[in-house]
């Protein structure tokens, strides 16, 4: 079965009357286990499918299957509950809580779980991204890199069904780029499902599939030769 199946996937926004319309027609699947990179130039609408795929926002029209059920089904707290269980978010700005530590940030998201052992599935989220050193550091204490694989890690903590990666390298050196790089491509290795959105071909290039978007329509979908990461960027989680 699919993880994501989309149909004919439409947007629109309306203001003051005036229709914009985003996305046009889209339709591709996802598999569990996938490596897919949504790539586009500003304004394309690959943050706009990011955000109906992350249940952050609805089509205006079109079929969106997550696992297998129509989403114009779940009402807004089962919405909730999917982003809390069965997705991970990974943003360019790190979205880290300032004057709280790793650890704390990492659990936040079990506050709203059923799971229990909060600190013992944060620390492993934590020793996956190569930061059980880090644990009672505030967020103001560690680098760019470091904060974004905290939130690496935070996304992992519920064990999610898909992982979204919006702009993930965004602010951060092509050292720390490409360590965050290396972090997802083992946890797809792992088996994990990612969904990256980047404007950036090296980037997308870490994938195994690149969905091309422009001016909201998707004008290729192919299977890339995936960047080996260099043994140098594969050290720097140690």
């Amino acid at each position: 079965m699919n993880l994501i199946n989309v149909v004919n996937l439409k947007k629109d926004y309306a203001s003051d009357g005036v229709i914009t319309s985003v996305l046009h027609d889209l339709s591709f699947k996802v598999e569990p286990g996938e490596f897919v990179a949504i790539m586009g130039p500003s304004g394309s609408g690959k943050s706009t499918l990011m955000h109906i795929l992350s249940f952050l926002d609805r089509p205006t029209d079109g079929l969106y299957q997550f696992d297998g059920r129509d989403t114009k089904d779940f009402d807004d707290n089962y919405l909730a509950k999917l982003r809390n269980e069965r997705v991970g978010f990974v943003f360019q700005s790190f979205n880290l809580l300032p004057r709280t530590t790793v650890l704390d940030n990492v659990k936040l998201p079990l506050i709203y779980s059923q799971k229990k052992n909060h600190d013992k599935l944060a620390k492993k989220a934590l020793d996956s991204v190569g930061l059980s050193h880090r644990l009672n550091y505030y967020t103001n204490q560690i680098s760019g890199g470091e904060k974004q694989r905290v939130a690496i890690a935070r996304a992992l903590v519920c064990d999610p069904a898909v992982i979204f990666a919006d702009e993930p390298t965004g602010n951060l050196d092509s050292k720390s780029g490409n360590t965050v790089m290396y972090i997802l491509q083992q946890l797809n290795k792992q088996g994990r499902t990612i969904i990256l959105v980047t404007h950036e071909t090296d980037t997308a290039n870490h994938a195994k599939r690149i969905i091309r978007i422009k001016d909201g329509n998707l004008i290729s979908d192919e299977a890339v030769k995936t960047r080996t990461i260099a043994q140098t960027d594969k050290d720097l989680i140690k």
